[in-house]
Formats: C-alpha cells, structure tokens, sequence
C-alpha cells in the first residue's frame, strides 16, 4: 500500500510539486536557522483584500504539503509593510479631511479615522490579523514599523550603506532616465515632520551608517540608516527583507514577476540567498479587466462569504493558480458546488487520488465529511420556485427529499440554504426571464405533466431524470440540451439549471406540475410586464 509521502513525492497537485521543487533546497544540508520559512506580505493601505487571503492559503497550502515530504520545521511569517507613507486618502474610510493632513506619513504614524486603535496602520493590521484568525490560518506577525525601529534590520540597512553603489546599480538599470537623477533606495523619516520624504541623498557614509540630504526646504541633514529613521524603497525592502529574514519561499502575482530578478539581486548583494519564488495569474472581473483595489470592479472577502462558506473560496483559490480567473458572482454557486462534490468522493479515494484532491489541501489532509444532500444550484432553483424569503422555506422542501436531514445533524447544508435564499434574492431574482413556449415545446411540457400524474416510482430522482431525458427525445429535440435549457427558461426564468430530475424529487411531483401550469398559462412570463 501507497504511504502518504510516497504519494506526495509522485502527486502532481500544484502544492506537492512546489514543496518538491522547495526541499531540493536543502537537500544537501538542512537550514542552519531550524527550519524553513515561507513569508506572505500585505501593504496595509487599505483593508485586507481577497488576494491577501488568497496568498495566505495557497502559502498554506505548499506549507502542509511540505510537512509531507520533509521533517524539517515550518514558520509562516505574515509582513506588514506599514512604514510605508500614506500616498493618497482611501476612499472607503471615514474622516478623510483629517487623514489628508498626514500624507507621506508612515501609515503607523497616521491617526486612526475609525478611532479605534493607535494609528490607521495599527487598525489596517487588526482588521488583517483578526481576518486571517477567523480563517484559522496558521502564522507570525510582523510589523515594519517594529521591525526597522528595534533593530532587527539594522544589520541589513547598514550592509546596504555599504554596498550602496551595488545596490543602486541594479536600482537605476529599472528606472527611467528622469526618475534615475533622484532615486535613492533610501527613503528618510523627516526628523520634525515624520513625513517619508522622496528626496535625493547627497551622500551614504558607510563607516559612519548615515545619510545626509535636503528637505523640502533645502535644510541639510544627517541621519543613521538604523533605528526606524530611515526605511527603503519598495522594490529594495522586498529584497532586503528576504536577506534579514532568511526567507525560503515567497509567492506573489504576476504583476510582480518582471520585478523578481531586482528582488533576487537586491537580496543576494546584501549576503541572502534568493528564495523560491510561485507566480500566480491575476483575478479578472466580470468583463475580464484585472481587479482592482481602487476601481473595486472584483469581489471582496465578505461578498463572498455572504453567500458562500470560507471552504468554497479556499477551492475556488486551489484551482489553476497560474491562470487567471473570472472572480465574479456567477463562479460562487459552481465552487460550492464543486467543492462538497470532491468532500463526497474523498473517502472512497486512494491515497494517490486524496492528496490530488483539492480539499486535501484545503483541509490539510483531514477534510470533513459533507452533509450537502442537496445541491447549491439546486437550493437557488427551490428558492425561486418556492418563492423562500428564508432558509425556513427551503427546510420543508429538504426534509421530504432527505427526511433523515436537518438543521443541527446537517450544518453546512443549513448554512447553504440561508445562502441560497440571499443569492437568490440578490442576483437570480432581479435576473429572471420567463418566455411562453413554442408549440414544439408546449406539446413536450404537457405530455411531461401527463406522465408525472401517472407518476408510481416516488421521488427517484435519477427515475425521473430519465423520465423528462425520454420526453424530449420522443419529441425530436436534437441537441437533447434545448428541451432542458426549454424548461428552464419557461419553469424557471433561466437559460441554465440544475438536473431536472433532482428537482423534480426535491420540489414535488404536484408541485412541479403546477408550476408548469403556471408555465403554460402564460402566469410566469407576465411576471415580466
């Protein structure tokens, strides 16, 4: 029998392969420092977004599969860049005449305008923090702010006033002609104004570890590289912070992966080794345009989870990494979906066919057992039909489908039934188009009525699929999917729907029959008018 690393060190599952390529690392010798770490960073201008999830658990994900194959320990090390200068006012905060008065400060620096906590940094990581704990990742948190001013970078920033000139050789190679007469990788913290300041330095003395230069003003000044009175550039910190951390593994999107070889160098100049990188594809909106944080044209965690468990957004994350994704309110239904089919064929798996599963690796190798006795899809379809305001609606419907299932012995099936009513409610309701039939499909919908009222084989649900399948092949539709996607746009107000058999079983054999009455008088397309 197949044992669980020896399926791990063969499985092509995206998150085995990468810790693969990940322990070829160290296969010489194991990490002096004791163990492996993987970083994630998060710039905390604004609030946590659904690529900062994404990131932590796809992380997560290689972390586990890593634990697999190798017994060397694992940290996971979340970074918050909130030294950086507030560039410009959010547009969803409150107060924002207030925040306008500190731009350029450190983040950590700038008053709170929820009043909550000590800064609007501090805030921006309280809000992140308490969202990677609901998800229960596993993790360590650092702060910029705490990590330039108590010294745990100094060793790095003084290297780097060492080797400036290297450093900025790499630097200026990237930048435009105009941007290269004042760049610096060092940015310094205005001694009376505590602003960042973007301005030239007139000269690095590495003996000393300072830097002198102009304020806006043109008064001179000389500060240390060290203790939080200075912090670098972006694209050097990316680097730098990999040196001072000794970072093994760190992913990030595509939008970054021009700038990896700058990353790389900055940090092997500065005595790290260059950690392994994964590139994933960008997520695009309904019309296929990247999401944007300042357009909000994509979803956002708690849209998601309004209609959708913590678990579906983890599967939807899983899938394709290096493709991009529509992110967009029609894929929530088909990953919840799609996510308890996989829950449901885990168990009778072989190892192999586990660790290939996506909720091996949602679930860290121990998923749950799924209680889903009815279908997301199906769930949306009864709630149009039945016209349900609340789960309460639907419970009635499932308990003659699945009389052993309930509220308490059936959670998640309970959770996706109030989801279904708010998804229905919001997207497929304002949505629906009836039509009236044509004549061919008025002959089928009525000898579909005439065989249910002689219905004697209860609610078979694969029976009666077969059932409705015959009606439309006795009536000459060819494709065979233009008599099902018939009855869903004159039953349901949809060009799409769940197998019709199944919810035949589920809504009812007299219910269906009156709601193609209902059909067939012309009832539901003068909902219309």
């Amino acid at each position: 029998m197949t044992s669980l690393r020896d399926a791990a060190m063969t499985s092509k599952a995206w998150p085995f392969e990468e810790a693969r390529r990940l322990l070829k690392r160290y296969e010489k010798a194991p990490p002096a420092k004791g163990h492996v770490l993987f970083e994630t960073g998060y710039g905390p201008s604004g609030l946590p977004h659904i690529g900062t999830f994404g990131e932590v658990a796809r992380t997560t994900m290689i972390r586990r599969a890593f634990e697999v194959i190798s017994d060397i320990p694992t940290r996971l090390i979340c970074f918050s860049d909130d030294m950086d200068g507030m560039r410009k006012v959010p547009d969803n905060v409150p107060n924002p005449s207030m925040l306008r008065e500190h731009l350029q400060r450190p983040l950590t620096a700038v008053p709170d305008p929820f009043g909550t906590h000590e800064s609007f940094g501090h805030h921006n990581n309280a809000m992140l923090r308490r969202f990677l704990d609901t998800f229960g990742f596993e993790y360590e948190f650092i702060s910029a702010t705490d990590f330039y001013k108590s010294g745990q970078f100094d060793t790095i920033l003084l290297r780097a006033a060492e080797r400036y000139d290297d450093l900025m050789a790499v630097m200026l190679k990237s930048l435009r002609e105009e941007r290269q007469q004042t760049y610096s990788i060092f940015l310094p913290l205005h001694p009376e104004t505590g602003r960042v300041l973007y301005v030239p330095i007139k000269q690095v003395n590495a003996r000393d570890g300072t830097i002198t230069f102009d304020d806006e003003t043109g008064r001179e000044w000389t500060l240390p590289v060290t203790g939080g009175n200075v912090k670098l550039q972006w694209k050097p910190d990316f680097g730098a912070r990999w040196a001072a951390l000794d970072v093994d593994f760190e992913m990030y999107g595509k939008d970054h992966s021009t700038n990896t070889p700058i990353y790389d160098r900055i940090c092997e100049i500065l005595g790290g080794r260059k950690p392994e990188h994964f590139t994933y594809e960008l997520f695009l909106d309904e019309n296929g345009e990247k999401i944007s944080k300042s357009k909000g044209n994509g979803l956002t965690i708690d849209e998601w989870l309004t209609y959708a468990s913590t678990e579906s957004l983890s599967y939807f994350m899983y899938q394709k990494p290096k493709s991009a994704k529509r992110l967009w309110w029609d894929v929530i239904p088909r990953a919840v979906d799609e996510y308890h089919q996989q829950l449901r064929a885990f168990p009778g798996q072989n190892v192999e066919q586990q660790v290939a599963n996506p909720v091996w690796h949602i679930h860290a190798g121990n998923p749950p057992e799924s209680h889903m006795v009815v279908p997301f899809s199906m769930l949306l379809n009864l709630a149009s039909v039945a016209g349900a305001s609340d789960k309460s609606g639907l419970w009635g419907f499932i308990r003659r489908y699945a009389p052993e299932a309930s509220p308490e012995t059936h959670p998640d099936l309970d959770a996706a039934a109030e989801c279904a009513v708010r998804y229905f409610r919001d997207f497929v309701a304002p949505k629906r188009v009836f039509r009236l039939p044509t004549d061919t499909e008025r002959a089928a919908i009525r000898d579909l009525d005439g065989r249910l009222a002689q219905w004697q084989d209860g609610q078979d649900a694969e029976a009666l699929q077969s059932m409705v399948f015959a009606v439309g092949k006795d009536h000459g539709f060819e494709p065979l999917r233009d008599w099902f996607k018939a009855l869903y746009e004159v039953l349901l107000g949809a060009s799409e729907g769940p197998r019709f058999g199944g919810f035949i079983a589920l809504y009812g054999i007299a219910e269906t029959r009156a709601l193609i009455e209902r059909a067939l008088s012309g009832e539901l397309a003068a909902l219309q008018d």
